[in-house]
């Protein structure tokens, strides 16, 4: 059985249930997503938590009715008079939207909707799903227009598949990012204070940052690249010539000062132009790849912020590779290895991506396009990437490749892109001197590795549920003293951790050893160190693995070659 036509089929199921229980309701439009379904409503006054459990009560009793979905094609004018008599002004509009002669409508029961369908033979073949949760949601994504209420749910072809999602489920809410995060002391989102999609990083969360960071950038110096930095303001003007202002200009934070207009950068292109223009190049420097941590501000609506995932200021590990033509595959390629690379050092080993292909709105030559297009392709093919065609979804500029990894729960994630770009290096007349004396166009190659950081770090503890490995742990080792009278030899203890390039804390504070074990065991510290009298006259330590693990008593030296294999395994 198709899950998406059995997915949309439930959604209708579900709207004929509400509508029992909230005869004013008006419909919206229900798909199938992935994973389920969703149908938004106008219910006035809202929907209340209880009523979740009596619309499922409805729909079992409609799908035990065994009723058929019937098809129809009403004539647009019968159709509109017919939702005008129900009060379903949205499904008029969507039909006026349409305008064609004939309308599709599907049936079951006594439910009609507007719908192109396909949809199942009959209502039992949904008797294995569950509602879910329910949410606000504009009419046509469209802020201005009114909120609805959106309620998700799911369904599956067996009772089996069924349970083994809503267990996904389970987990993932203990993974959550958001309610981790806390728990780590990793991160906050100050909302009120602040503002919205503005992240804090809290000492724990600030290190684990400037780990990742601190391996892009020595990965990066490997590779060839040259770091530099940019402002993070720059001239309305520079956006305007690149063409991001035509595209971007809704996400865009303007700044006016003196009778001059700056923006907030939301992507750090230009300033990477900006220094390639600043000398003349020679092919000989080429390609020449230009990488930055970057900080860059987007406004995104509020509706759409989550957590670490969605948020209005981020850094980006972005890079620009300018280069000639006859060296785009080649450094594609490089790209797409530093790609591979990156996701196992972080314990991603399943990946797909996405070649996304010009938009409706593009700058360029449709000629450039297809090269682009057809390179990209290529090198994909080459890599022995898994991949799918995303029709019309490439950046204005250029196409691109998306890299989207699976998580320990086999959800997708979007983190590398590498987009091709023949058209903003003719805006900015980049050019390098040839071989022969004259000047040549350069191509542009965009990429980030990991993407948003922010973005990443949210998958790393939902990945790994907040237990990161080792060499990733913001607290690596915390020494914890049993008694006051031995602070003196765990402090000691500390110091040789710490000379030893080992991320360690001390907890001194005069509580109960359970109560001190408990706290590091929520946090997820990975090792914690033990010390009391027997151990300090012992030269010893006592060594407790995350998970409660006791993995008894030891040297220094010992311990630390249990370390430095763990962190070298990496």
């Amino acid at each position: 059985m198709d899950l998406q036509t059995l997915r949309h089929s439930c959604s209708h199921i579900m709207a004929s249930a509400v509508k029992k229980i909230y005869p004013q309701a008006k419909l919206g439009i229900g798909p199938a997503i992935e994973n389920g379904f969703y149908y938004d409503f106008e219910i006035p006054g809202g929907i209340k938590e209880e009523d979740l459990a009596r619309i499922e009560q409805l729909m079992r009793e409609e799908i035990n009715k065994n009723l058929p979905f019937v098809h129809e094609d009403w004539e647009s004018e019968k159709a509109i008079e017919f939702f005008n008599s129900k009060g379903e002004t949205f499904k008029v509009e969507l039909i006026k939207d349409l305008a064609q002669g004939k309308v599709s409508i599907y049936k079951h029961g006594d439910f009609v909707d507007l719908c192109k369908g396909p949809h199942i033979e009959s209502t039992k073949e949904a008797k294995y799903f569950k509602i879910l949760s329910t949410s606000g949601a504009y009419w046509k994504g469209i802020d201005s227009n009114q909120q609805l209420v959106r309620i998700y749910g799911t369904v599956f072809s067996t009772k089996e598949e069924l349970e083994n999602h809503l267990k996904l489920l389970e987990e993932a809410k203990l993974r959550d990012h958001r309610t981790l995060g806390r728990e780590l002391g990793l991160f906050e989102l100050f909302y009120n204070e602040a503002g919205a999609g503005l992240v804090f990083y809290l000492p724990d969360g600030a290190r684990l940052k400037r780990i990742i960071e601190d391996w892009e950038i020595n990965e990066h110096y490997r590779r060839g690249y040259k770091m530099v930095q940019t402002p993070h303001i720059m001239d309305k003007k520079l956006w305007q010539k690149s063409g991001h202002l035509d595209y971007y200009q809704d996400y865009m934070y303007p700044v006016t000062k003196e009778n001059q207009e700056f923006i907030l950068k939301p992507m750090n292109c230009p300033g990477h132009i900006l220094i390639y223009k600043a000398s003349l190049r020679s092919w000989r420097e080429l390609p020449l790849r230009m990488f930055e941590l970057g900080t860059v501000y987007r406004y995104e609506k509020s509706g759409v912020l989550h957590g670490l995932l969605r948020v209005r200021g981020f850094t980006q590990d972005d890079a620009h590779i300018f280069c000639r033509k006859e060296d785009l595959y080649s450094e594609i390629e490089g790209v797409l290895s530093f790609v591979k690379e990156a996701m196992n050092k972080f314990g991603f080993n399943d990946f797909t991506a996405e070649l996304s292909t010009r938009p409706e709105k593009f700058i360029g030559e449709k000629e450039n396009w297809d090269v682009a297009e057809g390179i990209l392709e290529e090198v994909l093919k080459k890599k022995s990437f898994n991949y799918r065609i995303n029709p019309g979804d490439g950046a204005f500029y250029g196409p691109k490749i998306d890299i989207k990894l699976k998580d320990a729960l086999n959800r997708e994630w979007q983190c590398a892109t590498v987009q091709l770009d023949y058209a903003i290096p003719e805006r900015f007349d980049l050019t390098y001197r040839a071989p022969d004396g004259k000047d040549t166009r350069v191509v542009m190659i965009h990429r980030v590795i990991l993407g948003s950081l922010e973005r990443f770090i949210a998958t790393l503890i939902e990945h790994y549920a907040g237990k990161f490995p080792l060499w990733l742990s913001p607290v690596q080792v915390s020494v914890l003293n049993i008694t006051e009278d031995v602070e003196d030899y765990a402090k000691e203890i500390k110091d040789i951790l710490e000379k030893e390039n080992i991320r360690v804390e001390a907890d001194l504070r005069n509580e109960t050893l359970q109560r001190k074990i408990r706290e590091k065991e929520i946090r997820k510290v990975p090792y914690m160190v033990i010390v009391g009298k027997k151990e300090r006259d012992a030269k010893q330590i006592s060594v407790r693995a995350r998970g409660m693990q006791n993995l008894g008593n030891m040297d220094m030296e010992s311990f630390l070659n249990i370390l430095k294999k763990e962190i070298q395994k990496a």
